[in-house]
């Protein structure tokens, strides 16, 4: 009897690569090519700012990002924007609450190069409520989105990670000083930065670490915090050494 199209199916047609640099990803799980000679970084949330500066300074590393974020027609412009600039791209359209979906694409993401040598995550969720107005199922959701999502993605990735892999966060300064008008924002930080701390242990016995970088500072263009200069100092952290490592480090801005 014929079947229709399960959600894995349904992902890996969504699921979009350069035709003329990486090529078409086929839907039939064995349609995999094999042998990337470039490390993959993943970029979870992979927006105008933070997550195409993190994509652009790894590309420059001799990394080929790989996209991930919830809107397809501004994701495919940054992917093929990238592809212009001379970067190995790939990319797929994912709402990262949906578990299974984001699990998928990183694990295509993995399967189709072999390995995942970094992971960066940089979604958020921006509620503008204060404690007496944000409802307990808003703060759940906004948590999903910036919080658990994270860990939905590294356990897909994982299977994919080697040795000396690593795993970086875009943390924020609402960790330790959150906003009276937008109360979920510092509890999605304050827990984002607990649980990598928490993903650092399980993973650190197999030398792949994880970290938060705190941006102690409003994200600007043309500022101490521009997402360029973000985007350095979690390249950067990424390259420490395990015996050097720290779970946060926090960036108060470049002159």
């Amino acid at each position: 009897m014929a079947r229709g199209p399960t959600e894995a199916d349904r992902q890996a047609r969504a699921f979009t690569w350069s035709a003329t640099r990486w090529g078409r990803l086929t839907p039939e799980p064995g349609g995999y090519a094999q042998g990337m000679t470039k490390p993959v970084v993943i970029v979870v949330g992979a927006g105008p700012g933070i997550g195409a500066a993190v994509a652009r300074r790894f590309g420059r590393a001799g990394y080929s990002p790989a996209l991930i974020a919830r809107s397809p027609g501004k994701l495919e412009a940054l992917g093929k924007q990238l592809q212009s600039e001379g970067f190995t791209t790939g990319w797929t359209a994912v709402d990262v609450t949906d578990g299974p979906a984001l699990a998928t694409a990183v694990e295509r993401f993995g399967g189709f190069s072999g390995s995942v040598q970094h992971l960066h995550f940089n979604p958020f969720a921006y509620t503008a409520k204060d404690a007496l107005t944000l409802t307990a199922d808003e703060l759940l959701g906004d948590l999903r989105t910036g919080v658990a999502s994270l860990l939905t993605a590294v356990q897909a990735a994982r299977p994919f990670m080697p040795a000396g892999a690593r795993v970086t966060v875009t943390g924020g300064s609402a960790a330790d000083r959150p906003s009276p008008q937008v109360a979920s924002l510092g509890v999605q930080k304050a827990a984002l930065r607990n649980l990598v701390v928490a993903l650092d242990a399980a993973l650190a016995p197999d030398d792949i670490r994880a970290m938060s970088l705190t941006v102690a500072g409003t994200v600007k263009e043309g500022t101490p915090f521009d997402p360029a200069y973000i985007a350095d100092a979690i390249y950067e952290a990424g390259q420490t050494d395990s015996d050097f490592w720290d779970t946060e480090i926090r960036f108060t801005g470049r002159e």
